[in-house]
């Protein structure tokens, strides 16, 4: 094809293409968020790297569980509400609070943990390859996941892009962690655990090679486990 013929042609599916209609189903952080079928409200605040919490207040949900398919959630604070975070560090000279202002949600303890599963980390906290949110530990492909403390499991399944088969425990309401890359998954959504009992067993993650995505999020933010787990 001619060259003067060739470049209107590829101007005109550039514009085509930027004028497409866009879904409200993609992944891509923005201020609001359409429930699919399947999905929880401590999935939804682990994808986007939020509080649960703030979630729930700023949609005003009395109870985390009461979403719906279709159900639309911002992501973002109404107007004159922060996030728990910016709130618990407002300055305490302000001693006159407004009308749409929330208190600090406290912040509770971390639990005594212990590692998830034997193993070399071959990926540290923020590195690649991996989401960079958590570490990656080497293992066998079978090899028993355990639970590194007491929680609630708020999330089991494969509906979360970049993690596989996963499993997300609440410790309190400030700390979370999560389970990726499984080949099977032993426990259930609302089931109570216990620190060291067996969750999930290893499957394939990044290069195929048998590993686990190991991550700990303290009010929605991740942090290096690292510095919660024993020494070894």
């Amino acid at each position: 094809m001619p060259l003067a013929r060739a470049i209107p042609i590829l101007l005109l599916a550039l514009i085509v293409a930027a004028c497409g209609p866009k879904t409200r189903w993609d992944h891509t952080p923005r201020e609001e968020h359409v429930v699919r079928s399947g999905e929880t409200l401590f999935a939804i605040a682990w994808r986007y790297g939020a509080d649960p919490n703030d979630l729930a207040r700023w949609n005003k949900l009395s109870d985390k569980s009461l979403i719906y398919p279709g159900q639309v959630l911002r992501l973002t604070p109404p107007p004159g509400m922060s996030s728990s975070a910016s709130s618990s560090t407002r300055s305490s000279k302000s001693s006159v609070p407004t009308a749409s202002s929330l208190p600090p949600i406290p912040t509770d303890p971390p639990p005594p943990w212990r590692w998830p599963t034997d193993g070399k980390v071959v990926v540290e906290f923020g590195k690649r390859p991996g989401s960079g949110t958590g570490i990656l530990i080497a293992g066998k492909d079978g090899q028993g996941i355990k639970a590194a403390a007491n929680g609630r499991v708020v999330y089991s399944g494969g509906g979360l892009v970049g993690y596989g088969e996963l499993i997300i425990l609440k410790h309190n309401d400030t700390y979370l962690s999560a389970y990726g890359h499984n080949k099977s998954l032993l426990v259930i959504e609302g089931e109570t655990v216990r620190k060291g009992q067996r969750i999930a067993t290893m499957g394939e993650g990044p290069g195929r090679e048998p590993r686990l995505h190991f991550e700990i999020r303290k009010n929605g933010e991740p942090v290096n486990p690292r510095q919660f787990l024993p020494a070894r």
